[in-house]
């Protein structure tokens, strides 16, 4: 059985706590001298402790990354037993209400409440580590070597993650002593360049000497890499670069309690060509570790599949078929909300059993995916975009993706491959819950199921689902819902192609190297190159031609390829993009009608109205710790 890491409970519980920030008394003082007594010991407190934290963000309820991106919503009028598992599970969910503040923030990793973690706990740990590693008398000097770079690029990622919440933060370099005085304790904000450039000295001191690969997978499976560390390396410095930190005029005016400017006040355009240099240095230790892109290869039980069908396990495997070659930084712990993001697709659609299925796709994020002539849905002059609302019956072109002769939406036919596989939609078909013949498939009918507010065991509150997240082996039956695990997939390869076309994009504008990485992204899905498919296709033919023409292409297919995956927040909020998105209504069908006929469930519902300013791009510092610590000052606009 794997050792798996976030399985040291008894360790983990020992030394795990809500402290307040930079809290100068550990937990441990009693018990360092016993943590680093061998070998074994050391490996355990670097494995218990500062890969803890770490192993825990595989949950997607707690990165805004994913519950704060627009891609998934949950029902708003909920009775409160049927929220999410756990409690205040929802509060990612709950930023893009309007509902965040600074007397209590939601998803606080400052101080470990409402879904956050506890990052400078974390780093604690890791310094920690670093100032007591050498104690262990058994350890060989190459592991001594690992571990140390192992605790740096964490105490780096950690900071990383501070930075893209909350702007300039303090620098936590090294473990104060327990006699630390109270100037040493309350520390300042560094400007937010420094705090990138901390974060790559770092990077850049573990990357020689962490491991290539993983060699031994049965006990090491979710330690990091090169290869991790180079792409994490690339994605700090394309953040750095982004205009959200780079030259961002919103923040210009900001400063620390001495009065020294804390972001830059113009933007460095050099920024992006290193940042391009970082991922070229990224994707080639990763081709030369054998990383690639996934092919589905199929397994026993399957009683028939279709290539078009495969196709779409090509694209849906890379997620859920977990360590495979494309998934280049992989967490244990898996996704565990396979229940909130599968609808019924079982013969008797009327079934009720505890079957959430509330995870709801609005209908915005459903019309970025492209026609399966690879540009968007209101570019292609052959897709008639103005009765995309329309209702048609599923046709011979399409039986493989929507049930033949069904009523759907017309806006379902004639899509990317990626929109097959990564969306669920009424009279869309499901290969998988325990039927693998796509001769003869299951398919989603949410008109005729119980998916309205008076079940609300069932409620989706626009009639879609992120069907990407389930792998085709979960199944269910009239009492049973049986979950094929997965462990969560951090950066995949194709994420790091997309963010090198972008870097050398904002660069030097369009080339051909820029082109050759998103049409590889594009070529999985059996669309044309770029400049091909414009060309051919769209009411605007010159767009990828254009620095800013491809800088839109490329945020849409990022966005399209790592739907779901917990990166599109993180992307938009750097693009300064989520303002726009959020200005318009959450949409989708009127899945809350009792009449359970096909008109009464095809007109729009507008959902809610989600609520984003210009604050809400970055996090708010708890009041509670501006008091405890008047050399702090609160993130801008809060």
């Amino acid at each position: 059985m794997r050792y798996k890491i976030l399985l040291i409970s008894a360790l983990i519980v020992s030394v795990t706590s809500c402290k307040k920030y930079l809290d100068v008394t550990p937990d441990d003082v009693a018990t360092l001298n016993s943590s680093f007594a061998n070998a074994n010991e050391t490996q355990s407190y670097l494995v218990g402790n500062c890969y803890s934290i770490l192993q825990r963000l595989a949950d997607v309820a707690r990165n805004p990354g994913f519950t704060a991106s627009g891609e998934v919503i949950i029902p708003t009028d909920l009775p409160s037993n049927q929220s999410l598992p756990g409690s205040g599970q929802d509060a990612g969910f709950n930023l893009m209400r309007g509902f965040q503040n600074a007397q209590n923030p939601l998803i606080n990793y400052w101080d470990a409440y409402n879904q956050g973690l506890n990052m400078w706990q974390a780093i604690r740990f890791c310094n920690t580590f670093l100032d007591n590693v050498n104690t262990a008398p058994d350890l060989t000097p190459d592991l001594k070597i690992r571990w140390i770079a192992e605790a740096k690029f964490l105490k780096a990622y950690y900071h990383y993650w501070l930075i893209r919440m909350y702007g300039a933060i303090p620098i936590a370099d090294a473990a104060l002593p327990v006699n630390a005085s109270s100037d040493q304790v309350r520390q300042k904000q560094q400007p937010v360049d420094s705090c990138f450039n901390y974060v790559v000295r770092l990077l850049d001191e573990a990357i020689p000497d962490l491991p290539p690969t993983i060699m031994n997978t049965i006990t090491e499976d979710g330690r990091v890499t090169q290869v991790v560390a180079l792409a994490v390396k690339a994605e700090v410095l394309a953040t750095q670069a982004s205009p959200l930190f780079n030259g961002n005029p919103d923040y210009a005016g900001f400063k620390d309690v001495d009065g020294k400017p804390l972001y830059p006040a113009s933007a460095d355009a050099s920024k992006w060509q290193k940042a391009a240099d970082a991922c070229k240095a990224a994707i080639d230790a990763a081709q030369a570790s054998g990383a690639g892109l996934y092919q589905f290869v199929p397994q026993s039980g399957i009683t028939h599949m279709s290539d078009s069908t495969k196709k779409l396990m090509n694209i849906q495997g890379a997620i859920t078929d977990s360590w495979n070659i494309e998934q280049i930084w992989t967490l244990n712990p898996g996704f565990g909300y396979q229940i909130q993001a599968s609808p019924r697709v079982t013969a008797d659609a009327t079934t009720v059993y505890d079957f959430f299925s509330n995870f709801s796709v609005p209908m915005g994020e459903t019309e970025l995916f492209y026609t399966n002539h690879g540009v968007p849905i209101s570019e292609d002059i052959t897709w008639d975009y103005p009765n995309r609302y329309k209702v048609v019956q599923g046709d011979d072109a399409n039986s493989y993706y929507v049930k033949k002769g069904y009523s759907t939406n017309k806006g379902n036919l004639n899509r990317e491959e990626r929109y097959y596989a990564d969306i669920a939609f009424d009279g869309g078909i499901w290969f998988g819950f325990g039927n693998t013949d796509d001769n003869n498939p299951n398919y989603v009918n949410a008109v005729n199921g119980p998916a309205s507010p008076s079940d609300p065991i069932s409620y989706n509150s626009t009639g879609y689902w992120p069907k990407k997240l389930v792998p085709y082996q979960t199944a269910s039956s009239n009492s049973n819902f049986v979950q094929k695990g997965y462990s969560w997939p951090f950066m995949r390869l194709t994420a790091l192609w997309l963010l090198y076309a972008e870097c050398l994009n904002e660069a030097a504008g369009p080339g051909a190297q820029t082109y050759k990485w998103i049409d590889m992204v594009r070529a999985r899905a059996d669309l044309p190159g770029v400049l091909q498919a414009w060309a051919a296709y769209s009411r605007n033919p010159s767009k990828p031609t254009t620095k800013d023409g491809l800088r839109d292409i490329i945020h849409q297919e990022r966005r399209i390829e790592l739907a779901f995956e917990g990166q599109a927040g993180w992307d938009l909020r750097r693009w300064k993009e989520l303002q726009n998105l959020f200005a318009t209504p959450f949409v989708g069908w009127s899945v809350q009608t009792l009449a359970k006929t096909t008109s009464a469930y095809y007109n729009l519902h507008t959902v809610y109205q989600p609520q984003f300013g210009l604050k809400d791009y970055l996090f708010p510092i708890q009041k509670y710790d501006l008091l405890v610590n008047s050399n702090l000052v609160q993130t801008p606009y809060w």
